[in-house]
């Protein structure tokens, strides 16, 4: 009976012992997450205030609810009474094994820290990168997602789009559209030229300044070529191509130019 008193004695004062860290440790967990959260929020609202980027935006909110969690359960363990010094060693054994089996992860994350950093590009360009090109529609911490012209989703790894060549067709506001139109050989090189300035001309989406340029680009194997370059407003790009596409093909027809194409002559030998 005496030793069971004694038991009962043990386990009572490791109760009052640790039953009141763990009662503490909750209420701070409990009261820590509210006020973690509360600091998100507000630093949401403030970077909504100062515009910033919304892909960086919802980056630094991630980072910062947890960063704020990890040093909360770090406080909650030393409360428990845990001895740090154990605990931090064995965290960074195993981060240093889980980083080496998820190192291309780490790489696509880094990657995005440096396109949201650097700003290659935002959501809204049109870009071509590793192979693709679409619209960027998100900018998230390990991928970047595109919408192509025809609706398709690309998703592509932060890690080689931060490091790989890529071209911003939306960076500025003015493109440059070339065109080689060809003509016969025998048809008026300066009929053709007269006809192509008077077309260019007539679309007010072609810009006077920089001044059209066309010369005589090539003389072909069955044509003479004619090199024409624009400039229009990166918006009007794909219209002005195909419209005066359309138009050359026509308007050369009705004043008797010609649009060769490759001819072979076969002759046989009786």
């Amino acid at each position: 009976m005496e030793m069971f008193d004694t038991f009962s004695q043990f386990i009572k004062g490791i109760a009052l012992t640790y039953g009141l860290k763990a009662i503490a440790a909750v209420i701070t967990l409990v009261i820590g997450l509210w006020v973690i959260k509360a600091i998100v929020r507000a630093l949401a609202k403030i970077m909504e205030k100062k515009s910033v980027d919304p892909s960086l935006r919802g980056f630094i909110n991630s980072l910062a609810g947890i960063l704020l969690k990890v040093m909360l359960v770090i406080t909650v363990i030393g409360m428990l009474g845990i001895q740090m010094t154990s605990f931090v060693a064995i965290l960074g054994a195993a981060g240093l094994a889980v980083g080496m089996a998820l190192s291309g992860t780490l790489q696509n994350f880094a990657g995005g820290v440096m396109i949201l950093i650097f700003k290659p590009f935002k959501v809204g360009d049109f870009i071509e990168a590793q192979g693709y090109a679409g619209v960027v529609s998100e900018i998230q911490i390990f991928i970047t997602v595109l919408k192509t012209p025809d609706n398709k989703t690309i998703i592509i790894p932060n890690g080689g789009l931060s490091t790989g060549s890529l071209i911003n067709y939306s960076t500025e506001e003015t493109r440059r559209v070339d065109f080689s139109f060809g003509i016969a050989y025998g048809d008026s090189y300066d009929d053709a030229k007269a006809l192509l300035l008077k077309l260019i001309a007539a679309d007010e989406r072609i810009m006077s300044t920089p001044e059209p340029f066309i010369v005589l680009g090539a003389l072909a194997d069955s044509s003479v070529n004619i090199t024409v370059r624009v400039w229009v407003k990166a918006s009007d790009y794909w219209g002005v191509f195909f419209d005066m596409n359309e138009k050359v093909y026509k308007e050369f027809d009705k004043n008797g130019l010609h649009i060769p194409f490759p001819q072979l002559d076969v002759h046989l030998d009786k």
